[in-house]
């Protein structure tokens, strides 16, 4: 992808026509309400920080710090509304004691979206994201509600997340041959702690035309140095934990192979006389099916810094020390047809360019 430099550098959102910044505004972090957001005064900091600066990428859910972020967001945006790519997220239940209030099923994506229109005091979602897959409603069901929910006009473009390839792929397909709104989003977990997604979830993304947001790029504080090997964890509770720290266990993550990858973006961060968030974000916009990642921040020193990583250039050297310390290992079927014997047995002695 071509180089950027700043948050009015605009990219489309896979295959819509939609314009959105190189770096989506995360607001899980507005709201006190789970015990470590930031309160309403450093939300509306951060908020005009990166709007000021030409971001127009906002990124919530319905459920995330009890409906605060969204509450909080329907009155940042209300004066600039139509400057704003606004995305929300249906599934995780709104009534822990209420079956039908999570899901992908029509029931709960209606109330849902119901829901979030009230929170944010708008009349539109411009891009509702399926949260999770549920492994219990079928694909017709969730496409078809998408598209009629597009077709009210209370959404206008339809994402998802958290949700295997076979069954991303099943439902693009689904609303292609249907003529339903598909997805053109997909945002996923994707970091230097993370990129087992690279196997099928990327290049699903890139051959049928959604855009790829990662969610913690910087896994979770753990790429910044914030945690050593006395946080080591395997921490694992239903609930949402009181600490940044506890749901950054709960994800598995705060392990010796993180902090190892971290010590390697710390000595790059070093030599770039950089910080370390900033490479950690740097390095997710080099893969060419990110469109923008999603940046999280609780304070406006944090979010300030994030920008940054627009203006990060690495040297060879350094972009495979930091592939290298964080590569995943290769799974079946590309861990057998990757393998020299296999490539023979398929090109006999002859060698092809693959497509771009």
């Amino acid at each position: 992808m071509a180089e950027v430099k700043s948050l009015d550098q605009y990219r489309l959102l896979g295959r819509s026509g939609l314009r959105v910044s190189p770096l989506s505004l995360g607001t899980m972090t507005f709201g006190s309400d789970w015990g470590w957001g930031a309160d309403a005064e450093e939300a509306r900091r951060i908020f005009d920080a990166y709007v000021d600066r030409g971001g127009n990428f906002i990124d919530t859910a319905v459920n995330y710090t009890n409906g605060a972020s969204e509450r909080l967001l329907g009155g940042f945006i209300k004066e600039k509304r139509d400057n704003i790519v606004l995305a929300t997220k249906f599934t995780m239940a709104r009534d822990p004691a209420n079956i039908n209030s999570g899901g992908n099923h029509r029931f709960n994506l209606v109330r849902s979206v119901e829901t979030s229109l009230r929170q944010l005091d708008t009349d539109r979602i411009d891009l509702l994201y399926l949260h999770a897959w549920d492994f219990t409603t079928s694909p017709e069901e969730a496409m078809r509600s998408l598209d009629d929910l597009v077709r009210a006009g209370k959404i206008l473009y339809v994402g998802i997340c958290n949700t295997p390839a076979w069954c991303v792929a099943q439902m693009q397909t689904l609303a292609d041959l249907r003529g339903w709104s598909p997805f053109v989003a997909l945002q996923i977990e994707y970091s230097l702690v993370e990129r087992t997604v690279e196997h099928e979830l990327m290049p699903m993304a890139r051959a049928l035309g959604l855009g790829v947001l990662p969610w913690s790029p910087l896994g979770g504080g753990i790429l910044t140095g914030k945690y050593g090997r006395a946080d080591l964890s395997d921490e694992n509770g239903a609930n949402v934990a009181a600490t940044r720290k506890g749901v950054i266990a709960s994800t598995g993550h705060l392990n010796e192979h993180s902090l190892a990858v971290a010590d390697v973006v710390g000595a790059v961060a070093e030599e770039l006389g950089v910080s370390r968030s900033q490479v950690a974000l740097a390095w997710t916009l080099i893969n060419p099916a990110v469109v923008s990642p999603v940046m999280g921040a609780r304070t406006l020193e944090q979010a300030e810094d994030n920008f940054g990583a627009l203006s990060i250039s690495f040297t060879q050297d350094q972009l495979e020390r930091l592939n290298r310390a964080s590569a995943p290992q290769p799974i079946f079927p590309e861990r057998f047809i990757g393998r020299p014997m296999a490539q023979q047995l398929i090109f006999g002695t002859n060698t092809v360019s693959k497509r771009a």
